[in-house]
């Protein structure tokens, strides 16, 4: 028996290990056609080449990790197969960012750092080059750890420490700017938490605490996915599309809001048509929402690749602008051949590595079911789109697991209320009869014991009555604790909540200290 087991964990060893050398071997199979296709894109100087793998090497880290927040959820709550996520992320990230990216990107990521401070166009190309390599490593060792975190703060590291390193002072950091990215770790998952449980709890007393549930269904989920249509509608024009047309809230809202009606009349019909096949019960309440789960798993991965792609892949394109100019500029155009690199390595990461993360944000966390799942996403857009227009700053990365702990925490506040208020009627029910009988026992038993002359029988009872009030005065106290059990229930994974949010609060400092440390390694091999 031992023998089979033995062997069984042997062929699953070697099975993994085969599929991990597969994946290595793709990856890089990937980053060495990427050498090869830019070794020459400037005669001479290999250094963009250098560059540009340690962009694909970026792009991949990308994939593995930040997508799975776009369809973490949707894959967790079972309305998507890992394949058919990986399939629609990958297409809808590089559609997003070979359609919609940028055509102009600011060489420094928001703003992060004084430019005019690189005197020599060398320490900055350097220090951008430091500043990839440093936060696709800290993707990397994130991803390993299965913590989800931010490709955004990831370059903003990677740059400042970069950056840092490169002038020698930190008063190259614009540290107003740094102070808003500090608070995008408050903001956006409380934002996105309190934004996914509202909509959670009011679909919770709408439809399923309703006593007729398929009606209340069949009334208001048509109007609760126009309201997603409509978010996301405005969210995909607003952050999807700003780089080909420039297109204010109220214009992108008012197209939302036609978008939302159409969406509204369309999903009552299609409701109504198919209302024969739908019961009572929340699992048919469930099946409503895979759908617009699909739509919202789509849209995002969409705004994600116009948005956070090019942003990833800016410090690239700084380099290859510096080295053709011999000059540093604060915008650089993004060449086709950047965001290629982009949109492949986010694919190919997305495919070789992403399924151990969006199992974490879908599955690891919290339980979802597609109620919840829809009520994550539409956080997302609604999230992204106040803040966008209160000037608050947020990480989509943030929101997304904001929204995954919020309707998690709200199930344990819902479960604790309910279970008590049960638990209390059941207890004081109980407690009312066990007190009752202990009165009686009580009496009994003093009754008994006032006695002058007492009989063996007296005495045998005097006996049986202190064995049976010690019984129930045990029963009262485990009635006792099992109430206090009752506050110990906990939906959200706490081991996995303290990973990642440690994993959120060093990701801007790790990046920035390995990427000094690999700006000094590049000088030092340079001059």
């Amino acid at each position: 028996m031992e023998i089979k087991t033995f062997e069984k964990m042997q062929k699953k060893a070697t099975k993994k290990s085969q599929t991990d050398f597969l994946r290595l071997g793709l990856s890089l199979v990937f980053m060495a056609i990427v050498l090869l296709a830019t070794w020459n894109k400037i005669p001479g100087n290999p250094f963009l080449a250098v560059a540009a793998v340690f962009g694909a090497y970026m792009a991949m880290n990308i994939g593995a990790n930040d997508v799975a927040n776009n369809v973490g959820p949707a894959v967790g709550s079972k309305a998507m197969t890992m394949v058919g996520a990986i399939i629609i992320a990958a297409v809808f990230e590089s559609a997003g960012a070979l359609i919609a990216g940028a055509d102009v990107t600011g060489t420094i990521k928001k703003g992060i750092i004084d430019i005019h401070a690189f005197a020599n166009p060398d320490y900055f190309v350097w220090a951008m080059t430091a500043a990839l390599l440093a936060a696709a490593l800290w993707l990397n060792f994130a991803t390993y750890l299965k913590a989800p975190v931010s490709t955004t703060h990831s370059i903003v590291g990677g740059v400042m420490g970069g950056g840092i390193a490169a002038a020698g002072t930190f008063g190259i950091v614009h540290w107003g700017t740094m102070g808003k990215i500090a608070a995008s770790w408050v903001v956006s998952p409380v934002l996105g938490g309190v934004i996914a449980a509202g909509f959670l709890y009011a679909i919770k007393r709408t439809i399923l605490y309703k006593k007729n549930t398929k009606e209340e269904a069949m009334r208001l989920v048509p109007l609760y996915v126009a309201v997603m249509g409509w978010a996301f509608v405005t969210y995909a024009v607003l952050k999807g599309l700003k780089h080909i047309a420039k297109i204010g809230f109220p214009t992108a809202s008012a197209i939302g809001f036609v978008l939302a009606v159409a969406i509204f009349f369309l999903v009552k019909g299609t409701i109504a048509k198919y209302a024969h096949l739908l019961d009572n019960e929340r699992i048919s309440v469930n099946r409503l929402f895979t759908i617009p789960l699909i739509f919202s798993a789509a849209l995002l991965s969409f705004a994600h690749g116009a948005n956070d792609v090019a942003n990833a892949v800016g410090p690239l394109a700084g380099i290859a602008d510096a080295l053709t100019h011999a000059a540093v500029s604060s915008k650089a155009a993004i060449p086709l051949w950047v965001m290629v690199i982009g949109a492949v390595g986010i694919s190919l990461g997305l495919a070789l590595y992403g399924p151990k993360l969006i199992k974490t944000v879908g599955s690891e966390i919290t339980e979802l079911d597609q109620i919840r799942a829809f009520c994550i996403a539409l956080a997302a857009a609604i999230t992204v789109i106040l803040a966008s227009q209160l000037g608050l700053p947020v990480s989509s990365t943030h929101i997304a697991l904001g929204g995954v702990f919020g309707v998690g925490f709200l199930r344990e506040w819902l479960d604790r209320t309910q279970r008590l208020e049960y638990r209390i009627k059941e207890e004081k029910a109980r407690i009312e009869d066990l007190k009752k009988r202990l009165d009686a026992l009580k009496r009994e038993l003093e009754a008994l014991e006032s006695k002058d002359e007492k009989s063996q029988s007296d005495y045998e009872r005097i006996v049986r009555l202190f064995e049976e009030i010690g019984e129930y005065e045990k029963m009262l106290k485990k009635e006792s604790k099992a109430l206090k059990n009752v506050y110990k229930t906990k939906y959200v994974q706490r081991a996995a909540l303290n990973k990642i949010v440690a994993a959120w609060i060093v990701t801007v400092p790790a990046a920035a200290v390995v990427s000094a440390i690999i700006f000094y390694v590049i000088k030092g091999m340079m001059v």
